[in-house]
């Protein structure tokens, strides 16, 4: 089974100047835990609700400055003729719980740790994952 089997394609992305306040706001609105930052042509990065108050709230930086201070800009992105597999491994070597798939810099659609255990029952790809994510997150509490 292929990655596109999976993945999430109706992703909202915003704009990098969009404030921190506003994508909070769009997160809770579209109850995500993450938001693409594209500037119309290509991925620039990704937000998370854990960039929101690691890098912005507890960094004391203002809810009113442009997303482009706190997004994850150095990003594990997958592609779309990958196995759900492949994205499984790619996700549990980074720690991470959703992987942005693109093409041509372009993003084309997202998987989450929740895609790959809701829809892919063939192995034990989700719980690889998040055993790997969960002792990363385990770690950082320490």
């Amino acid at each position: 089974m292929k990655i596109t089997d999976i993945m999430t394609t109706d992703v909202t992305t915003c704009k990098p100047d969009i404030t921190i306040r506003e994508l909070a706001s769009k997160m809770m609105e579209l109850d995500v835990g993450s938001i693409p930052i594209s500037d119309g042509e290509r991925l620039l990065g990704i937000v998370t609700d854990r960039d929101i108050v690691i890098r912005g709230i507890a960094a004391q930086v203002s809810l009113d400055r442009p997303v482009s201070q706190i997004l994850t800009s150095h990003l594990v992105t997958g592609t779309t003729d990958m196995s759900i597999k492949d994205a499984a491994e790619i996700m549990s070597k980074h720690q991470i719980r959703r992987l942005p798939i693109v093409q041509n810099d372009q993003l084309i659609g997202i998987v989450s740790l929740g895609d790959i255990a809701v829809r892919d029952r063939t192995d034990d790809n989700a719980s690889m994952i998040l055993e790997e994510v969960s002792e990363s997150d385990n770690t950082r509490l320490q």
